[in-house]
This record gives structure tokens, C-alpha cells and sequence, in this order.
């Protein structure tokens, strides 16, 4: 368990009894010490039934979190790029940070409907007539 909390973008902030960390031992590089040491890092967070995000926000993490969200809506990620334990544990909680930062984002503004200008609409009919004549002269010529 960590105990100090996370602080996102736009003001939320994640309690640290939200978060569950668990140690594993990891792959690639560290000599023997891989062997021994258990340095990767699982972070979980249930999002579905987390207090500090909105409604908003938990659907918008569900659907970026992909795979890394299980069937009860606990997102785990899992860091284990450095050798040691502290590192990983900075990248997992920064990396939940990225996603939840991701999910908070206001919507797009809507589309507004627009229609071609005129010159537009002119050009695009003389370039279509310019190709039809030039496959015109392609065509066979007939004796009359």
C-alpha cells in the first residue's frame, strides 16, 4: 500500500488507500540480482468504484486503459523498466497519472456543418471536365 496520494490534472486527487502496489521479480536486465530481488512493480487501481473520479472520467480511463483493465474495472500496470524497485514505483504512479490525465480531458467541440464556396465547387467541375476530354482524345478515332 502507498500512503501519499496522487494529484492529477484538473484538480483530482487519488487517496493513497485507493492504490495497491505488490512487488514482482522482473525480467531483462540486473545480472543476479534479478534473480533475487523483486523489483517490478503491479499498481491497482479500481477505478469503477473510486470516490476521487468523476462518472465522467472513470468511463473515459475504462475505455483508454485497453487490457490493462480487468472485468471489475481495476486497471493494473505493471512497471518494470528500471532495476530498481523506487524507480518503478515512480514510473507505474506516473503512468497511472498519464492515463487518468488522458480520461479527464474536456470532449472535442462539436462539428460544426459546413458547405464548399463557389470557387470550390467551380474548380472541382473544371478539373473533372479537363480529365474527361483528356480521356476523350484516348478514344478510337471513326471514320464518318
Amino acid at each position: 500500500m502507498s500512503a501519499d496520494p496522487l494529484h492529477a490534472a484538473r484538480d483530482i486527487v487519488i487517496a493513497g488507500w485507493e492504490l495497491t502496489e505488490s512487488f514482482i521479480r522482473a525480467s531483462g536486465p540486473g545480472g543476479q540480482n534479478v534473480n533475487k530481488v523483486a523489483t517490478a512493480v503491479q499498481l491497482r487501481f479500481d477505478i469503477r468504484n473510486s470516490p476521487s473520479l468523476p462518472e465522467r472520467v472513470k468511463r473515459n480511463a475504462i475505455r483508454l486503459g485497453g487490457s490493462r483493465v480487468s472485468k471489475d474495472g481495476v486497471i493494473i500496470i505493471e512497471a518494470n523498466r528500471f532495476r530498481t524497485q523506487e524507480r518503478n514505483r515512480a514510473d507505474a504512479r506516473e503512468r497511472l497519472v498519464e492515463l487518468i490525465n488522458q480520461a479527464s480531458e474536456p470532449p472535442p467541440p462539436p462539428r460544426r456543418k459546413t458547405r464548399p464556396t463557389r470557387g470550390s465547387v467551380e474548380r472541382r467541375l473544371a478539373a473533372k471536365t479537363g480529365r474527361g476530354q483528356i480521356k476523350k482524345t484516348r478514344a478510337k478515332v471513326r471514320d464518318e
